[in-house]
């Protein structure tokens, strides 16, 4: 099992189509939204169908979204 959680900045205005983008992808909760800031909480399961540093790489690609942060991880069989 790995989760890791990251911190996604976004531009505000579009924190709403960056969102709908994250629920596309396996193994991403949503945790936290803060509209104001662009600020998105989520966390990111390791599932047979994704590897966690590939998902990390897509998020930061989709469009609006300025940095993802990763700020914590959890390992363990």
């Amino acid at each position: 099992m790995n989760i890791s959680g990251i911190v996604v900045q976004a531009s505000p205005d579009k924190s709403a189509a960056v969102q709908q983008k994250l629920t596309e992808f396996s193994g991403v909760e949503i945790h936290a939204v803060n509209k104001e800031k662009g600020s998105i909480v989520i966390t990111l399961e390791d599932t047979p169908n994704n590897v966690p540093s590939d998902i990390m790489m897509d998020v930061q690609k989709i469009q609006g979204v300025l940095a993802a942060s990763l700020i914590y991880n959890y390992c363990d069989e």
